[in-house]
């Protein structure tokens, strides 16, 4: 067994809405089964989950929105850097920046959490999404996942999904409605030069992006977006002008 394969003691979370699992079994490590070879090495980057409920104190499920990308778990591989260690079944928590895993969609199996170590990363529809340490614009240095949309000979491209909790508010009279609590999802986008150890959000606007961007570059892509008339306001516009700048 590989010395990096350490359990990560499971944070004291108090914040979890319980969704219904739905699915096949997609692990090496069926309920019930013996597990051997990667699936046995998965199991030892999962931490127990059990005292999470037990601190929960409120009904999450009656507020709005969800902590989670998707409240089901998808299939996916783990890896530790360039090593494949086998399927499983995932679900991202964006509020407490936590990757779950399961062996099954059995509701009785209890869901573990991996590891937060920047070697093990998952797949998502082919990209890989990892735990990084990055720069937002607000200049604050956060610790989270990422997902790697394109990665490139000059240039990473990242996306981040990041949830807020908000409180709810009762209703001061009976003219005016109770607001409810809830959950709120925000996209932020991320790159990386090549040799350069930060990882910076990048703001959805051409001004804002050539100010992050130094010498023959900015004055490249300056020009590519004047020509291709591109007013960056998406995903698909950043991918765009980094696949341009790899290109380069």
């Amino acid at each position: 067994m590989k010395k990096y394969l350490f359990l990560l003691p499971i944070s004291l979370c108090t914040l979890l809405v319980q969704a219904q699992y739905s699915g096949q079994a997609l692990s090496n490590a069926s309920s019930g089964g013996s597990m051997d070879g990667s699936a046995a090495i998965i199991n030892t980057l999962l931490g127990d989950m059990a005292s999470r409920d037990a601190k929960r104190t409120k009904n999450y499920d009656e507020f709005q929105g969800s902590p989670y990308v998707s409240n089901n778990f998808q299939k996916t591989n783990i890896w530790y850097n360039d090593e494949n260690m086998g399927d499983m079944l995932y679900r991202y928590n964006a509020l407490n920046e936590e990757i779950e895993i399961k062996n099954t969609n059995l509701e009785e199996e209890a869901a573990r959490s991996l590891a937060r170590d920047k070697n093990i990363f998952v797949t998502i529809d082919g990209k890989k999404m990892g735990f990084k340490t990055f720069v937002t614009s607000k200049n604050k240095t956060v610790n989270g996942y990422l997902l790697n949309l394109l990665t490139g000979a000059k240039y990473d491209l990242y996306k981040r999904t990041h949830v807020k909790f908000t409180e709810g508010k009762p209703a001061p009279n009976s003219f005016v409605k109770a607001v409810p609590a809830r959950f709120s999802h925000f996209t932020e986008y991320y790159f990386q030069k090549n040799g350069v150890n930060r990882i910076d959000e990048i703001p959805l606007s051409n001004g804002k992006l050539l100010k992050l961007l130094e010498g023959e570059d900015r004055a490249k892509v300056k020009t590519f977006l004047k020509e291709n008339s591109i007013r960056i306001k998406d995903e698909s516009d950043l991918i765009q002008v980094f696949g341009f700048l790899n290109r380069t």
